[in-house]
Parts: structure tokens; C-alpha cells; sequence
């Protein structure tokens, strides 16, 4: 399949982690989607897939949310990958990321995956770090709170009211580099907010 892409959203499946920082990449996943009025289906390959297109005639969007808890992402993502034939150089996987600020998008190919057992675990699936990552940041824990019980919460109120834009910017992301690549999509999304 000519120009298809893989773009996962990290998170934890269920109603407990649906509200959670942990699942912002999952929120995405359902602002690509519904943007486009396209519903998501179970998929063989333990994930929840909707198929569209960037724009009539653009490139295919294979959107995926994995069932599987965020720490053994990998197995959905390798398998949906296999599926659809897809190089990593054509996947994009969204996640939460502590050390970037909330209410900020970063964007790289490649790299390590900086404490986070989601990348680690696709990393290790694909066989390569060489994917594309829109990382969500939620900024650190306040005081002496444990990050993995901050991911687990709800975003704070105050958080949940500029959350539709963050997740709107981190969608926009995603469809810019697909349309004009990485290099385009950082200039714009990394420079700093007027």
C-alpha cells in the first residue's frame, strides 16, 4: 500500500485510564478521527483502528488506539505495521511526555525513549527507534508526587480547560508531518507561542 501511515496513540485501555495523563495520546487519536467522522472497529491485531484519509486523494491514515496496557504497546503496534505493510518510517506514535512542559508539542524521529515504557516497548517491537514521535508534554508532578501515580490521574481542572487545544496541536502535528514532513512540522510546532 503506496502511501499509508501507522499513527498510534499511546495509552491504557478502559474507562479507569480514559481521562488520564497517561491516555493523552489516545485523545488524539479520537481528535484525528473524529475529524474526519471516521468510527473506530476492533482490529485482529488487539487495537482499535480507524481507516481514513489525510484529504480526498492524500494519504491513507491507519489511526490506532492498542488495547494492551501502555507498557506492551509494542506487540499492537508491530502487528498493525505487518498488516498494513507499513516501514516505521511511516509510523507516528503520540504519547504523553513528563519532561516537556503541558500545553507543549515536541516532535523527533529517533532517539531513545527517555523513561517511557510505551516507546521502549514499540522500539523494541519494530525492531528501531527510527519512528516518528509526537510527544504531548504534561509536564512534572508537583512536590514529591511519584510520576507514575501523576500519568495514572486525571488532567487538574484548570489543565483540562487549555486541553482541547494541546490535543488539537498535537493532531495538527501529526497531519503536518505527514503532508510536509518532520523537518516542517517542528519549525512550526517547536517555535515559540506568539
Amino acid at each position: 500500500m503506496a502511501d499509508t501511515w501507522l499513527i498510534v496513540g499511546l495509552g491504557n485501555p478502559g474507562p479507569r485510564y480514559e481521562a488520564t495523563r497517561h491516555n493523552v495520546g489516545q485523545m488524539v487519536m479520537d481528535e484525528l478521527a473524529g475529524r474526519r467522522r471516521e468510527p473506530f472497529k476492533q482490529h485482529k491485531a488487539n487495537a482499535r483502528v480507524a481507516e481514513t484519509w489525510l484529504r480526498p486523494g492524500g494519504a491513507k491514515l491507519v489511526i490506532a488506539k492498542p488495547n494492551s496496557f501502555m507498557n506492551v504497546s509494542g506487540g499492537p503496534v508491530a502487528n498493525l505495521a505487518r498488516f498494513y505493510g507499513t516501514a516505521p518510517e511511516r509510523v507516528i506514535v503520540v504519547h504523553d511526555e513528563l519532561d516537556i512542559p503541558f500545553d507543549t508539542v515536541r516532535l523527533k524521529i529517533g532517539g531513545g525513549h527517555g523513561g517511557h515504557n510505551g516507546v521502549r516497548d514499540v522500539a523494541k517491537a519494530l525492531g528501531t527507534t527510527e519512528f516518528a514521535r509526537v510527544r504531548v508534554g504534561i509536564g512534572r508532578p508537583p512536590g514529591r508526587q511519584d510520576p507514575a501515580d501523576w500519568v495514572l490521574d486525571p488532567f487538574s481542572a484548570q489543565d483540562r480547560q487549555t486541553l482541547p487545544i494541546l490535543i488539537s496541536d498535537a493532531a495538527d502535528a501529526v497531519e503536518q508531518i505527514v503532508e510536509e514532513g518532520l523537518l516542517a512540522a517542528q519549525q512550526k510546532h517547536h517555535a515559540p507561542k506568539a
